[in-house]
């Protein structure tokens, strides 16, 4: 079972977005801010983060920016979770680190392709057991 971890500060929101996750078959451990999720991810190893990018305590752009500073983590998948949907807000995200974006929002079905295209056979990604390990 391929694992997740989930950061989002709205209660509502993570468990909408939890339920979600969990009916798609994925483990999820959950996060309220970007500091607990980067706690979560070292304890947990998952196979890819869906990240909100306004969070208290660490932000999303602080979240993902740590996450590729550790060689342990820099290829990790990480999706962005927005309000943030104008013109150049995506190139933006995309820019700063994320693999995937999706507007709030949230499409299930979007979100759930995004990723789908992130976890696809053959795609080497930081979260399986043996990559994290040496």
């Amino acid at each position: 079972m391929k694992k997740i971890v989930l950061a989002e500060d709205n209660l509502a929101s993570r468990e909408l977005l939890c339920e979600f996750l969990g009916s798609w078959g994925f483990e999820v451990t959950t996060a309220a801010d970007g500091r607990e999720a980067l706690h979560r991810i070292r304890e947990t190893l998952p196979d890819l983060v869906v990240c909100d990018i306004q969070m208290p305590v660490l932000d999303g752009y602080a979240l993902v920016r740590a996450l590729r500073e550790d060689t342990q983590f820099a290829t990790l998948p990480v999706i962005a979770l927005t309000a943030f949907a104008m013109l150049g807000d995506k190139e933006k995200t995309l820019a700063s680190g994320f693999d995937g974006y999706q507007s709030k929002p949230i499409n299930s079905e979007a979100l759930r392709a995004e990723i789908n295209r992130l976890l696809e056979p053959g795609k080497p990604t930081t979260g399986s057991a043996n990559s994290h390990r040496s």
